[in-house]
């Protein structure tokens, strides 16, 4: 198992770097809307008149209820939650093993939230497994008095531990997920082809899986990558630096990445802008990679947040199904190896779908 960084390296970290670059840029919860519901509910910016076209498939079979497991890091003296999502299974057929896709939530959030993509990609056969980050979970605003909230949040985002956890997190749950794989007793027991694991997030979430693709934030190669993971999808990531950020940093990336944000994608608290979400797709020139930007597309559409505007939940349902439907198609290019997905999502069939709800790109390596 890959241990967290020590307390030399935690100390030989950049603070100023963390606190002024890093971390604002993640005070973006996927649950801001709770913390916040008058700003985010009033938001002047313009919406779309009509929610975009996108196809749905109503699932075959019922959906199975997702584990919650409450798993322990010894090596850390940490709780690492998880929710997990399975493909339906016949007790009358042996399941095939099916590739893993790890979740991490954005500051504030949940095991809980983003249901719509572990429902969706469950249904498509994957084990989709959603983690809880303490520290930067929900818990940072629902045990402070509400009129402390953001405090509490700011607080967990200039917290540099919080940012050293989250890839750590992955890591352990990628070494207990094989684990419970080989254990006759547990329910994951011969489910899972660790061969094939994909990672997203969004937000802070989406920072957290380019830091396990390899991404380095102080030059050279990072010790928070893990290569058991094959395939990234980052959702509004923050970009530290924004366009002074060098294409070294992207350097060691080797796996397929799908960079995916919105024309309004602004950080309500940080310094991200959504003209600087493409510098990722950008500058990676050693794998393939694709990026896709949502047309009236803001932050928050990624997180599956509820709405009390008719027009915006419409919205955001439009969005969520081209979210649900490309990244399935990417999954299923890079994890399961499917041409007819590869051809679908990068030769015209993405692209004819996403109509004018956004725009789509993509690049193979340049070597």
């Amino acid at each position: 198992m890959k241990p967290l960084p020590s307390s030399a390296y935690l100390t030989t970290v950049s603070l100023r770097f963390l606190h002024r670059a890093l971390l604002p840029a993640l005070l973006i919860p996927g649950s801001l809307c709770l913390l916040q519901p008058s700003k985010v509910l009033a938001d002047p910016r313009p919406r779309p008149a009509t929610a975009p076209a996108a196809p749905t498939a109503s699932p075959a079979v019922p959906a199975s209820a997702p584990l919650k497991l409450d798993w322990v890091d010894a090596s850390r003296q940490r709780s690492v939650p998880v929710l997990i999502y399975l493909p339906p299974a016949s007790p009358a057929i042996k399941a095939e093993p099916v590739p893993v896709i790890i979740f991490s939530h954005g500051l504030g959030g949940s095991r809980e939230g983003y249901s719509y993509l572990g429902q969706h990609w469950s249904q498509a056969g994957y084990a989709s497994v959603h983690v809880q980050h303490l520290g930067s979970d929900d818990a940072v605003w629902r045990e402070a008095r509400p009129a402390e909230r953001m405090q509490a949040v700011r607080k967990a985002a200039a917290t540099p531990a919080n940012a050293l956890a989250r890839p750590a997190d992955v890591t352990f749950v990628i070494d207990e997920l094989t684990r419970q794989n080989q254990d006759p007793k547990s329910p994951l027991y011969g489910r899972l082809d660790l061969s094939r694991i994909g990672a997203a997030g969004h937000s802070f979430g989406g920072f957290t899986v380019m830091a396990i693709a390899g991404q380095s934030f102080r030059g050279g190669v990072s010790a928070l990558a893990d290569a058991r993971v094959k395939a990234v999808i980052q959702m509004s990531a923050p970009v530290i630096g924004g366009q002074r950020v060098a294409q070294e940093a992207f350097d060691n990336i080797r796996i397929p990445v799908f960079h995916m944000t919105g024309t309004l994608d602004d950080s309500p608290v940080g310094e991200t802008m959504a003209a600087d979400r493409r510098i990722p797709y950008d500058r990676m020139q050693h794998a393939s990679t694709c990026l896709v930007i949502f047309k009236d597309g803001d932050h928050m559409i990624f997180s599956g947040r509820m709405q009390r505007d008719p027009e915006r939940e419409a919205a955001d349902e439009a969005f969520q199904k081209l979210i649900t439907k490309s990244t399935t198609a990417f999954w299923d290019a890079h994890l399961k190896n499917k041409a007819e997905s590869r051809k679908w999502l990068y030769e015209g069939g993405f692209t004819s779908v996403l109509g004018s709800s956004g725009t789509f790109e993509h690049k193979a390596p340049a070597e």
